[in-house]
């Protein structure tokens, strides 16, 4: 059994530097944009992943970014969970709102030719998706 800690930001994204957050003020958007998505992950089962612990309780904060000229307000959250394989992490944190990530057990690991071939397609596949992901939106942002 592996045990990690993972940090995942969700972002709620404002619009220009000039008119910020209409309707809701953006911390409010980013604090209910995590409780939806951490709702998600304690409501829905995910194969191969225990959640042992979810800390909300880090400070919302703001990053302003002078290449779009937009704010972006972050609502971190810290998961611990544990799998069985490294396969189910990568699954698990394969999320454009990964930041961090801490193995907590075990202190070394060792993996096979096999598991790292596994581990590697793993990873493929899940940037692979994202990178779909992200055509579709290019496509319809154009």
């Amino acid at each position: 059994m592996i045990r990690m800690r993972v940090r995942f930001d969700y972002v709620a994204e404002g619009k220009t530097s000039r008119r910020l957050f209409a309707a809701k003020g953006g911390d409010e958007q980013a604090e209910e944009l995590r409780q939806q998505k951490i709702a998600m992950i304690r409501n829905v089962p995910i194969q191969g992943i225990n959640i042992e612990e979810i800390d909300m309780s880090k400070e919302i904060y703001s990053i302003f970014d002078e290449y779009t000229n937009r704010l972006s307000i972050c609502a971190p959250v810290t998961i611990t969970f544990s799998v069985d394989t490294l396969e189910d992490a990568v699954k698990f944190i394969m999320k454009d709102e990964f930041r961090t990530i801490e193995v907590l057990e075990p202190a070394q690991i060792s993996m096979s030719g096999i598991e790292m071939e596994r581990l590697f397609a793993k990873m493929n596949e899940s940037l692979q998706a994202y990178r779909s992901i992200l055509e579709k939106k290019m496509d319809n942002w154009k």
